[in-house]
């Protein structure tokens, strides 16, 4: 859950597959360049998948502190006491268990970079906690007494809609205008797609190399499929995708996979007669409307499609989407699948 080294500049990827050639991403770049050796607090937003940590990484190997720990910690995987006392650190004796002095991340950043992933999932005591870090860079190691003080620089990251939080007081205000000094918005995959095919041939030689394969080579339909995809998961998403690629020697089964994704989700937003009402509902109800069609076509997929007005495809891959059967038996009640 925690790391602390060095970086290797070697590691990340190149700075035009890091940014692209989009203004947004090429203006997340410009700003680096501005504010990489100074100390104020950066907060890196953009959805799960865009890079983040990655940004982060590029930041701290382009600042003035780039021979000093980069520590990172995931504030979502921890309950609050945990990540308190990763982060503080705490005394022999502080509690049961405590048999030793543990330093904690903050101090082994030293005058490096601590990056607070997921830093919108933090828990509101926490919250409180570290604002006052913030606020005069001292803390005290739990069960101590002895005030610390902290030399790293916050690098913080989330995927989390901050003015929503912060409007149903989920963060607190005080603490986000701290860490909210300098803010880089990642831009989602769907808005860069024209960085798709540059990516894709990144990841095919990064993998192909990873794991021992011959490199391959997409074609033009299988590259207009994946400008087309809206990529949910954005860059994570699409390097998963090549690696299946990759790992199966072949691009045939990922490229259906993907045909029928793309013409699924065409027709889940334009359904008519029966479920065009659902246009611009919830995934849930689309789902309950499928499964309603199933159960009065008796488990009979070829006719459900037919009754929905959508591809045979599109309700196999729907189907596994919601995980309804399973490969040898069905669940909920549901009648044995028939059809195709």
């Amino acid at each position: 859950m925690t790391q602390s080294f060095q970086i290797d500049p070697a590691e990340l990827p190149p700075d035009p597959i890091l940014f692209g050639s989009t203004d947004p991403m090429r203006a997340v770049w410009n700003k680096i360049k501005c504010v990489a050796d100074n100390d104020l607090p950066v907060l890196i937003r953009g959805e799960s998948g865009t890079g983040k940590e990655l940004i982060a990484r590029f930041l701290h190997t382009r600042s003035n502190r780039r021979h000093a720990p980069f520590v990172k910690v995931n504030c979502a995987a921890m309950p609050g006491g945990l990540l308190e006392s990763e982060l503080m650190g705490y005394e022999k004796g502080a509690f049961t268990g405590a048999d030793k002095i543990k330093r904690g991340l903050i101090e082994l950043a030293g005058a490096g970079t601590l990056f607070l992933d997921e830093i919108g999932d933090m828990e509101l005591a926490l919250q409180r906690k570290f604002l006052h870090l913030l606020q005069d860079g001292h803390y005290t190691r739990i069960g101590g007494f002895e005030e610390l003080q902290s030399h790293a620089r916050i690098v913080s990251a989330t995927n989390v809609e901050m003015e929503a939080a912060l409007g149903s007081q989920a963060f607190r205000k005080d603490l986000f205008y701290r860490i909210d000094v300098i803010s880089l918005h990642l831009a989602p995959l769907r808005e860069r797609r024209e960085d798709i095919p540059q990516l894709c041939k990144y990841f095919m030689q990064k993998l192909a190399t990873k794991f021992e394969r011959s490199t391959q080579q997409l074609t033009p339909n299988a590259l207009r499929l994946l400008m087309q995809w809206s990529w949910p998961g954005n860059i994570r998403e699409l390097e998963n995708w090549i690696a299946r690629v990759v790992i199966l020697g072949g691009e045939q089964v990922p490229i259906e996979e993907l045909h029928g994704q793309i013409e699924s989700a065409r027709e889940m937003d334009d359904m008519t007669p029966n479920i065009g009402r659902l246009k611009g509902a919830t995934w849930a109800a689309a789902q309950a409307e499928i499964l309603k069609a199933l159960q009065a076509n008796h488990g009979n997929r070829a006719k459900t499609a037919k009754d929905l007005k959508m591809s045979y495809r599109s309700l196999l891959y729907k189907l596994r989407e919601a995980e309804v059967y399973s490969q040898d038996r069905d669940r909920d009640g549901l009648p044995p699948l028939t059809g195709k």
